[in-house]
């Protein structure tokens, strides 16, 4: 049953992932879909991989804490709001003890992202590019940067550092 759990953890939180990322690539937005299923996905599995209640309320607490930094990051149109939740959904995950890094690392690959679409959207776009609408929608300088492209491979570096990974390797609870 453990193994199975295993499984689901080790599949839902990195494919949510990279969905988000190629959906927010191509289209801009997150569908709040992804975070529910992150969401749902972490509330199954950790009392199953032997999560803790007061592990388990850090780990919630952290995603509210994101969570209201994110919205008040969107109220300011510096986060898209799909960008805001897929952040807190992945941060739950996380807990105390990879939120911190995550955010680093998403803020990292964030910032050289911002700084490839100001370069990019200076340099005319390619005739065989524009007759892509996603390809379009990316380069008109109005619109802001897809932050899930940062989120998705951030989340994924970090993942391989918490305790989830302790737990689908060697099967120890996750406290």
């Amino acid at each position: 049953m453990l193994e199975n759990i295993a499984t689901i953890a080790m599949v839902i939180f990195p494919l949510c992932m990279v969905f988000a990322v190629f959906y927010d690539l191509f289209t801009m937005k997150i569908p709040n879909a992804i975070s529910l299923a992150l969401t749902v996905s972490f509330a199954i599995c950790a009392p199953l991989a032997g999560m803790g209640w007061e592990t388990a309320l850090w780990h919630i607490g952290i995603a509210i804490v994101v969570l209201i930094v994110g919205f008040g990051l969107f109220s300011f149109g510096v986060m898209g709001g799909g960008d805001a939740k897929l952040l807190a959904a992945s941060a739950l995950w996380f807990g105390t003890a990879a939120t911190l890094p995550y955010i680093l690392v998403a803020s990292i690959l964030g910032g050289l992202l911002t700084v490839l679409f100001i370069i990019a959207r200076r340099i005319p776009l390619p005739p065989a590019l524009a007759s892509k609408a996603w390809v379009e929608r990316l380069y008109e300088r109005s619109r802001g940067v897809p932050y899930g492209v940062a989120l998705g491979p951030a989340a994924l570096y970090v993942f391989l550092g918490t305790p989830w990974m302790g737990f689908l390797a060697n099967g120890h609870a996750i406290g």
